[in-house]
């Protein structure tokens, strides 16, 4: 070779190639680099990521009262329309349940209520609310576990802001102090109607508004402070519609319920639920006994009918436990079973007596024992003493001072009980016959 062509050789060729070679070499390893460094940065920040166009419009929040005209869109070809048959619509519609033919079958025979106080009544309610808050404070409990005999007195029975046990939960009254206005229904066509005794109160006028559009004055025949229940009359030309009462103790958590009433005074109105809890202590009464319905329960709907499906009342709605006025989803509802005996006796009489011992019980161990016994009182006449443990009343073993408590409650005064009790070791049965409830007490 020729000593130039060697040296182009050397001086060109040979750099070029190995320039070539390096270049491939460094693209080869440039490329086989870039698909984990795209994926990293894909996956550490996306790289111009578009919102997906949705198929349909959005559902507006509210609709309008007029709905415009719309136009309807063809579905996108990968989601061909569904044709529904019209058995399977048929199914899914039976298997809604419609509470629609339940307020065909009652609403009729619920009303609503409105009142009216002179100035002068006004003040003397409102002095009465506070002897009554007072006198409540006077006979509270000491402790969680002890039942004391008297209860708690209300002259009024408004527990406006009632704090049960240690929760601090405010149970409030389900009536509308600002409006005046409450509900009830009607259980005899000749007129008779239930509602609650803090929704009349002491009104110098009250009138019900009837579903048929008339509004008739009523009178009221007599209420129970201890039951917080009240029965008043209208009196019409013509039989008005009314429901019948239902068998609360058959009713069971889970229990399907409709609430009707006139909540804030709109008016009729229904609301549906479930029974929530049976048995609740507010700690108002002897005689507490309330159903927890989760069916909102408004200010207005107190007085007013709480249904079953076979559109029998099961309870009368009194109160609500709310931090404000509104329903929360915890509303509280009078058993029939406590009801329907109260407004017979009120039909009858006018007004309603209790059953009376005269003790102090402890239940904060077992068996419970007789802290306390009124020196005059039915317990006291009977033989009952001081520190006596009750074992039980008649066949029934009893465990726990509430039970003793509403079951003299709710017994007219001359029933007797026989208890069995063990003093100083030795089982004895006393006969003791109750006396009457003292009008402070109620």
């Amino acid at each position: 070779m020729k000593p130039v062509t060697k040296q182009l050789v050397w001086s060109v060729f040979v750099p070029a190639s190995v320039g070539i070679v390096a270049a491939v070499l460094t693209c080869t390893a440039v490329m086989a680099f870039l698909p984990f460094s795209s994926s990293s940065k894909e996956e550490a920040k996306p790289h111009f990521v578009l919102p997906l166009k949705p198929h349909t419009p959005p559902v507006p929040v509210s609709p309008p009262l007029v709905r415009p005209q719309t136009v309807q869109t063809a579905p996108p070809p990968h989601l061909p329309p569904v044709q529904a048959s019209p058995e399977a619509v048929n199914s899914m519609v039976a298997a809604l349940p419609s509470f629609a033919p339940l307020v065909r079958q009652v609403i009729p025979a619920v009303v609503n209520i409105s009142i009216s106080h002179d100035p002068q009544d006004r003040d003397n309610s409102a002095e009465q609310e506070q002897d009554a808050a007072s006198s409540t404070a006077e006979h509270a409990p000491a402790a969680p576990k002890k039942h004391h005999h008297t209860g708690a007195a209300h002259k009024k029975h408004r527990p406006l802001n009632h704090h049960h046990m240690a929760r601090h939960h405010v149970v409030r009254p389900a009536d509308d102090d600002m409006t005046g206005a409450g509900s009830g229904f009607v259980v005899d066509a000749s007129g008779i109607i239930v509602t609650n005794r803090h929704v009349v109160g002491d009104a110098t006028r009250v009138t019900v508004s009837l579903s048929d559009g008339r509004t008739l004055p009523a009178r009221i025949l007599g209420d129970d402070p201890m039951t917080d229940i009240a029965v008043i009359k209208v009196e019409s030309a013509t039989r008005l519609p009314c429901v019948t009462w239902g068998d609360s103790r058959q009713v069971e958590i889970g229990d399907w319920v409709m609430v009707a009433g006139n909540p804030f005074g709109f008016g009729s109105s229904v609301t549906a639920g479930i029974v929530s809890a049976v048995g609740r202590d507010l700690g108002i009464g002897a005689l507490d006994d309330f159903m927890q319905l989760d069916a909102p329960i408004n200010p207005g709907n107190s007085g007013g009918p709480s249904f079953n499906l076979r559109g029998q009342v099961v309870a009368v709605n009194a109160a609500i436990a709310s931090p404000s006025d509104g329903s929360v989803g915890i509303g509280f509802g009078i058993p029939a079973e406590i009801v329907a005996p109260v407004v017979e006796e009120i039909e009858k009489t006018g007004h309603v007596e209790h059953g009376w011992l005269g003790v102090t019980l402890n239940d904060a161990s077992s068996p419970m024992w007789v802290e306390d016994v009124d020196s005059d009182g039915a317990a006291w006449k009977g033989g009952l003493r001081r520190k006596d443990e009750i074992l039980a009343m008649g066949s029934s073993a009893v465990h726990d001072a509430r039970t003793v408590l509403r079951s003299v409650a709710a017994a007219h005064p001359g029933t007797v009980f026989v208890f069995t009790i063990r003093r100083h070791g030795q089982v004895k049965t006393l006969s003791i016959t109750l006396g009457q409830r003292p009008s402070s007490d109620m």
